[in-house]
């Protein structure tokens, strides 16, 4: 009895492991069949075609059809017979592929099959890549430009950006290495770096970048690029940037664009001066700290001296706020006013810092009156120069982050 309900239950393990692995194998055939033979690859360079038109399309496997290539026989041989020929002799074979195929192969120039039949040659035109120079040529002028393209994809929510070249590089760059750091502000934190190929007054790149982003939040994006000149030693110099907001720009899919790099001395243009800042932030620590370097260019209203007040704000509320005394009445004056703030790693999507250039007044009841305000914060509160600032000193942790801004009047 006992060795019956032994081999009963050896009989129904053995069934059931034979049910999981047919069903195993079923599974993995039915996912093997749902899926498409074939896979989307991005490639690794843009077929320019000569004389086209200046758009880029770099929607993945629409480059190229089986159709658009030229293709034909070459045209068949016979062989020359000279006299007769001994039906199945090896030496009048021998004889017919000595002369034959050496007259064919000295006209052709090509490959042959079995010593004699000739393939045809390779028409060098097929291969050929016009230079970037020749297909997306700069605009006339001086002005350092960036050449880029961008599409969005809809299917897979998806936006490439393809980075092409620049054009008019300053001299004292040419003998150093471009790097250039592409964000999708306000979510994208890491940069995207790609360094240039060549070296010289145009280097270029044609490199290819996939940012992940939904069709709601793309248009409400801003493509950031930011160029920078790398020393042998490793230091870097800001060359230039393009903010690029990509609202109203992806109806025109693949097309090229060339910005203007926007230098320090072009974004710095405010009427009432111009505030350098500090920004630094220690994710350890959990502290902001904020140094007031100097200003230029303000507007004094009166004489009694200048002086610094920095707000931290979180949301609507603003959490502390700080000032100095008053210094030196100076058109361009030295202000090197440091402030430390608490803030916690989940508050810098929240927070932001407002910079004000005060006069006190001669009245001490009455408030001093404002020469300029900055603000520096994330996509909340900030656009352009301020916004990217800030989103350095995030990606920058421990390091000093300065920059010039234009001051605006207070609200």
């Amino acid at each position: 009895m006992a060795d019956q309900r032994l081999v009963l239950a050896a009989c129904l393990s053995a069934a059931l492991l034979l049910i999981l692995f047919a069903g195993v194998l079923g599974y993995f055939l039915w996912r093997r069949k749902g899926q498409g033979p074939y896979q989307e690859l991005v490639s690794a360079a843009p077929p320019f075609r000569e004389h086209a038109a200046p758009v880029l399309q770099v929607s993945w496997g629409s480059w190229s059809r089986p159709d658009e290539i030229p293709f034909t026989l070459p045209p068949r041989f016979e062989p020359r017979r000279n006299g007769p020929q001994k039906s199945g002799g090896p030496e009048g074979d021998g004889e017919m592929g000595a002369e034959g195929p050496r007259d064919i192969l000295a006209h052709r120039g090509s490959l042959s099959v079995r010593s004699w039949y000739p393939v045809g040659t390779l028409l060098e035109g097929l291969y050929s890549v016009p230079t970037l120079s020749a297909v997306v040529a700069p605009p006339p002028g001086l002005a350092t430009r960036l050449c880029f393209a961008v599409e969005y994809r809809q299917g897979c929510e998806q936006l490439l950006v393809s980075l092409l070249r620049l054009a008019n590089l300053p001299p004292r760059f040419h003998g150093s290495v471009t790097l250039v750091e592409l964000r999708l502000l306000p979510d994208e934190r890491r940069p995207r770096q790609a360094k240039a190929r060549s070296t010289g007054p145009d280097p270029e790149f044609s490199d290819y970048f996939v940012f992940q982003v939904s069709a709601v939040c793309v248009c409400r994006s801003t493509l950031s690029v930011c160029v920078l000149s790398v020393e042998q030693g490793g230091k870097r110099h800001a060359v230039g940037r393009v903010l690029f907001p990509l609202e109203g720009q992806l109806a025109h899919c693949g097309r090229v664009h060339w910005s203007d790099l926007e230098t320090e001395a072009d974004t710095q243009c405010s009427e009432l001066g111009d505030v350098q800042v500090s920004l630094n932030y220690s994710p350890f620590l959990q502290r902001l700290t904020v140094v007031v370097l100097r200003a230029r260019s303000l507007q004094l209203l009166r004489e009694t001296g200048i002086c610094v007040q920095v707000t931290l704000q979180i949301q609507t509320r603003a959490v502390k706020t700080k000032r100095s005394a008053p210094g030196n009445c100076e058109v361009d004056p030295y202000l090197n006013h440091r402030t430390t703030f608490k803030l916690r790693p989940q508050q810098l999507d929240e927070a932001c810092v407002r910079v004000e250039l005060q006069q006190p007044n001669v009245l001490c009841k009455e408030p001093p009156v404002v020469l300029g305000v900055v603000v520096l914060g994330p996509f909340m509160y900030a656009r352009g120069p301020q916004l990217q600032h800030w989103m350095d000193m995030v990606n920058s942790a421990q390091e000093l982050v300065k920059q010039w801004h234009g001051l605006c009047r207070a609200t």
